[in-house]
């Protein structure tokens, strides 16, 4: 059983995805990261730094219960657990650049690019340009390499795929006052609808909407988000 805590944001998305793929058994558990439960002691023994997604496998590695955090940790994890998902031995190099790539651009300025643009309590011309034309430049990379691929690495649906799917979905609120963001790169807007087109992003779209997560960007919510910015917070 996985034990599988979930906020609904773009990190937790991509796990949520890999689950509903492959068909695993997992249990959801709720982490309101806007009221703060994120730095709970309890939650903070299973990643110590205070972020979703997490899981814990009861299960894991000679039948002990294992803790994983980081999606992309988790995505590497799930995969050589299952054997799905992983691609060949062959493609074992740019699977994990692409993943790092994901990982370290897309995800951490796709964040960059909406907290100042959504929840900064200045809009700061300088900050906002800067990570929108990083996101447009990464989703740049990405579109020439898909041109003629089908998935991002190899032959085959990988975990890649899903990483680059949980923030791809966002992408209307990373560049907000585009019709279309997707539009200027044509071969990420065919892969994302295709990826979109699996059944079983359907059902990892639906995780979690039974659940009622506290949406108010309000004080106690920015000092639970954006603990840095609050010195006693850290202590």
């Amino acid at each position: 059983m996985i034990r599988f805590y979930f906020h609904p944001t773009p990190n937790p998305a991509k796990v949520a995805l890999f689950l509903e793929e492959s068909g695993l058994d997992y249990e959801l558990i709720p982490v309101d990261t806007s009221k703060g439960e994120q730095h709970l002691p309890a939650f903070r023994s299973i990643n110590p730094n205070g972020k979703v997604p997490a899981i814990v496998d009861t299960d894991g590695p000679n039948g002990t219960e294992a803790r994983v955090f980081d999606s992309s940790a988790i995505l590497l994890y799930l995969a050589e657990k299952t054997g799905r998902f992983a691609g060949t031995p062959a493609d074992r190099p740019e699977l994990l650049s692409w993943l790092f790539f994901i990982s370290s651009g897309i995800g951490p300025f796709s964040g960059q690019a909406v907290h100042f643009q959504h929840a900064a309590p200045e809009k700061l011309p300088y900050a906002i340009n800067r990570y929108r034309r990083e996101i447009e430049r990464h989703y740049q990379v990405l579109d020439e390499h898909l041109a003629g691929r089908e998935y991002i690495v190899g032959q085959d649906y990988s975990i890649v795929d899903m990483s680059a799917w949980g923030w791809l979905e966002r992408a209307p609120r990373v560049l907000p006052g585009e019709a279309d963001p997707l539009a200027a790169f044509p071969n990420l807007r065919r892969f994302f609808d295709a990826i979109s087109a699996r059944p079983a992003v359907a059902r990892a779209r639906a995780v979690g909407r039974d659940l009622t997560f506290k949406r108010e960007l309000d004080e106690q919510a920015r000092r639970a988000l954006f603990p840095s910015n609050y010195p006693d917070a850290m202590r």
